[in-house]
């Protein structure tokens, strides 16, 4: 798991069966005080969290758990949104993003 900021999102009108009826966000990792870049632009599947971008989010980043969620074996999908981050802290140091 990972914190990301949301940076923008994809519109496809074909799909994979099991991401009909779900949002396809693009998300950077980040340090979760600083909100530095991290890593590298990535797809990530939006399920019911509602986020939107601009929104800093946990990421799920495991093809195995992403498939168990999706309740689909062989589910094309790597990294999935678990949640809108409201807060961290972390050594100290502690960062609200609302």
């Amino acid at each position: 798991m990972f914190i990301a900021k949301v940076v923008g999102n994809v519109w496809a009108t074909r799909k994979h069966p099991v991401l009909e009826g779900k949002k396809l966000m693009l998300i950077q990792p980040v340090d979760e005080i600083s909100l530095r870049q991290t890593g590298e632009v990535q797809l990530a599947v939006d399920i019911k969290t509602g986020a939107g971008v601009g929104d800093t989010v946990i990421i799920i980043d495991e093809g195995n758990a992403c498939s168990q969620i999706l309740g689909y074996e062989r589910a094309p999908v790597r990294a999935i949104i678990a949640g809108i981050v409201d807060s961290v802290y972390r050594k100290g140091k502690s960062r609200k993003y609302h």
